[in-house]
């Protein structure tokens, strides 16, 4: 049975843990709701514009510009890069784990397939590093202080990569932020930039399946309206206009999944923080039980033994 000293040393161990775990979940709670009015901000921008560019990639020509040129990516031997958004640090429950996981799970679904990573977060890079995965570019320490400009390095090196012909598609993983309680890990394809699914309804209207444009308006029904697939006019003309916005698509993109991981890891920190104050509490409450009953057995068996020598006088 352990000392009263030693009980009470334990005590006070967890009352100093139970002081750090209600600061972090305070900083954590503030940094999360500057974080999610960033997300709030940015949300509606970038949504709408990947909407139109999914939608304008739909309706021109994939040779328009090189970052529509779409490659073969099932075949053994494509050339695959992974951008893995982590977090720097840990104590923020199974955040930085679900992300690996997904990471692990991508490269196992495509075997043959050469996948490199591009690693964003100290918790991605120690994982993959020491497991010997190949490593194209780390970004650590950029959630402190996170800007559009780290967004952008990232996104230009995956843009050099393909355009180079260094890679045949670009994807990222990370976990976007649902709620307080809730983080969704999610695997995109940043390149090349999504096509929306055009094809089959202009096949299906009976119309061209490729051209300069093409504006789609449906019935209640769903159904495509012939008298809509209307030939856009641009100006300038389209590859001046694709050399401006798909590099911007790109960094919107990588910022967005940067801004959403960054308040999906203090809504995770938070919660953690949570749950390990609350368990530092009952765990006091049942060592101050315990020290009690040690201490009572003590003063029990003092008694006893001064009855015990009065009745021996």
């Amino acid at each position: 049975m352990p000392s009263l000293i030693d009980i009470r040393r334990r005590i006070r161990a967890v009352k100093s843990t139970q002081q750090i775990t209600k600061a972090m979940k305070m900083v954590a709670a503030s940094r999360m709701r500057r974080a999610h009015e960033r997300i709030v901000a940015a949300r509606p921008y970038a949504k709408q514009m990947l909407r139109v560019l999914h939608s304008v990639a739909g309706r021109v020509d994939p040779s328009a510009h090189p970052l529509l040129a779409v490659r073969p990516t099932d075949a053994p031997g494509a050339r695959i890069q992974l951008i893995v958004v982590a977090g720097d640090k840990g104590l923020a429950g199974s955040f930085n784990s679900n992300v690996i996981k997904a990471a692990g799970n991508f490269i196992v679904e495509r075997p043959g397939q050469q996948i490199e990573l591009v690693l964003v977060g100290r918790k991605a890079r120690d994982f993959f590093r020491r497991r010997g995965f190949p490593v194209r570019g780390e970004h650590v320490n950029i959630f402190s202080k996170l800007s559009s400009t780290d967004a952008k390095r990232i996104a230009d090196a995956a843009i050099a990569d393909f355009t180079d012909d260094r890679t045949d598609a670009v994807f990222i993983v990370y976990n976007e932020f649902r709620s307080i309680i809730q983080q969704r890990t999610v695997v995109e394809q940043v390149l090349p930039i999504p096509r929306a699914g055009l094809e089959a309804d202009l096949a299906a209207a009976g119309g061209p399946t490729t051209g300069a444009g093409w504006n789609l308006d449906r019935d209640r029904d769903g159904r495509i309206d012939e008298g809509s697939l209307v030939d856009y006019l641009y100006e300038p003309d389209p590859a001046t206009i694709f050399a401006e916005l798909l590099p911007q698509y790109v960094h919107t993109q990588v910022f967005h999944a940067l801004l959403e991981s960054n308040a999906a890891f203090y809504a995770a920190q938070m919660t953690a923080m949570e749950a390990a104050t609350k368990n530092s509490a009952e765990m006091i409450e049942s060592l101050t039980l315990y020290m009690n009953k040690v201490r009572q057995a003590a003063i029990t068996r003092e008694i006893i033994e001064v009855v015990s020598g009065a009745e021996a006088l």
